[in-house]
């Protein structure tokens, strides 16, 4: 039982609109069976107790239970704002409050961002990398296939990688910490990882057979010996130790090896045949692999996973988190071996500190085999931009959406969607100031660009 208290403050420029205004307002009532009086000799109070100060002068006062008392209540839109290292990621569409969440918070802080060609993919990405960079202490790591975010990571300071045939930019597949795995043998791990790029590289329809293992994983503790007695960075194998140690046994199996081998060694794709000589210590790190040409692009996927797996490894030890953001993850998704790979990071990265985000237009990747489809249970964030018709029913039947708040994602402008928060969805709106320097680097459309190119403010 609530003692409520309802006043109507009706004001004009003249006493007829004013009549008018009280006459109309006494109408709506009389309509639901209600009666207003006028507050003779107490227009004062009215008005002070109208006025949001949160006192209430008038002593007339109605008895009501708590439904009916509920409609009086404005606040029935859900809300999601928290304190701390939250994160801005656009208004409520419903009330048009900020939205700032913590994503550490959640029980598995795994996401997505999903999203037709157009609707804001990147920049979505893009604006939470800002706002990581500013408002948190993370590491932040970005696979970048288009190579559409460097301009972005070098104004923030950060390390941009580009790895093609030609680059002097250099990664070592072979690179590995001494916290690489959660036992004292780094190298069980690590075995895994080579034997994934050794049958990415031989290209076999049924994977590598298990004497080809078995050879691989007897090599391993030969090349990394001399590394494990003294581990300095001159001491760390390179492909081209692999090749040699596996050139050295006398199993038919192992030359095959070495042979396929040979051209990532010795051959036209060397790229990967030389120690790391970039600054991967750096807070941001970009991999741009927009030019790795077809027979590079697969393996350079998979390289980046492992490079993103040491990188979490030392900062577990250090308590730091790492946020890595995958842009095109349907590519990663098509090869096995990569595959593989991020249901094992989706899997895992939690409890080494690791908040991975897939960005992709593709949901039916998503869920084209059981395995995969992990990635998509084991995501509490996902961030739902306009979505194709095809996907929006697959969506709505794998999220619980409901037709009302399905809306907010079927022809939606760039930007707009709903949000997934552990259990909490809720509809947002996100514009940007288009005369920021910072849009200008995160923007990706033509138009934008060439526009930055006229005032001289591209980067």
């Amino acid at each position: 039982m609530f003692l409520v208290t309802v006043l109507f403050l009706n004001t004009a420029k003249t006493k007829q609109e004013l009549d008018n205004t009280i006459f109309q307002t006494a109408g709506i009532a009389q309509k639901y069976n209600c009666s207003l009086r006028r507050l003779d000799y107490m227009q004062e109070q009215g008005l002070m107790s109208s006025v949001p100060l949160g006192l209430n002068l008038i002593p007339i006062k109605r008895a009501l239970t708590t439904t009916s008392t509920a409609i009086f209540v404005p606040f029935t839109t859900q809300e999601l704002f928290m304190a701390g290292e939250s994160l801005y990621y656009g208004l409520n569409a419903l009330s048009n409050n900020m939205i700032m969440v913590d994503r550490k918070k959640l029980k598995n802080p795994n996401g997505l961002i999903l999203g037709t060609p157009g609707s804001g993919k990147s920049f979505s990405a893009k604006r939470e990398i800002t706002n990581a960079f500013f408002a948190t202490q993370d590491d932040i790591i970005i696979g970048d296939p288009e190579g559409e975010y460097y301009p972005l990571v070098h104004a923030l300071g950060g390390q941009v990688i580009h790895i093609s045939a030609s680059s002097h930019d250099y990664i070592n597949p072979m690179d590995i910490n001494m916290d690489y795995s959660d036992d004292d043998n780094p190298l069980g791990v690590k075995s895994d990882f080579i034997l994934s790029l050794c049958e990415l590289i031989m290209g076999a329809r049924n994977g590598i057979e298990a004497e080809e293992k078995s050879v691989i994983d007897r090599c391993l503790p030969i090349v990394y010996q001399k590394y494990f007695e003294h581990p300095v960075p001159e001491n760390m194998p390179v492909l081209g130790d692999l090749y040699q140690c596996l050139r050295e046994q006398k199993e038919v199996q192992a030359q095959r090896i070495a042979t396929a081998l040979e051209i990532y060694v010795n051959g036209s794709l060397k790229v990967f045949n030389h120690r790391t000589n970039v600054e991967l210590q750096n807070r941001i790190v970009c991999f741009d692999i927009k030019d790795l040409g077809k027979q590079l692009k697969k393996l350079g996927m998979l390289i980046v996973q492992d490079q993103v797996w040491n990188r979490v490894t030392v900062n577990r030890t250090a308590c730091k988190s790492t946020r890595y953001f995958i842009d095109e993850f349907h590519l990663l998704l098509k090869e096995e071996q990569t595959a593989a790979y991020s249901v094992e990071i989706w899997k895992r990265f939690r409890k080494w500190g690791g908040i991975p985000t897939g960005i992709t237009q593709n949901i039916k990747d998503l869920l084209s085999s059981r395995e995969i489809e992990n990635i998509f249970e084991n995501s509490d964030f996902i961030y739902m931009l306009n979505q194709a018709a095809g996907d929006r029913q697959i969506l709505a039947k794998q999220l619980n959406i409901s037709p009302h708040q399905l809306s907010y994602v079927t022809n939606s402008g760039e930007g707009e969607g709903l949000i997934f928060y552990g259990n909490t969805i809720i509809p947002f709106k996100d514009k940007f100031d288009k005369s920021l320097r910072l849009y200008a680097l995160m923007t990706t459309k033509l138009s934008d660009l060439e526009e930055n190119r006229e005032r001289g403010d591209n980067p």
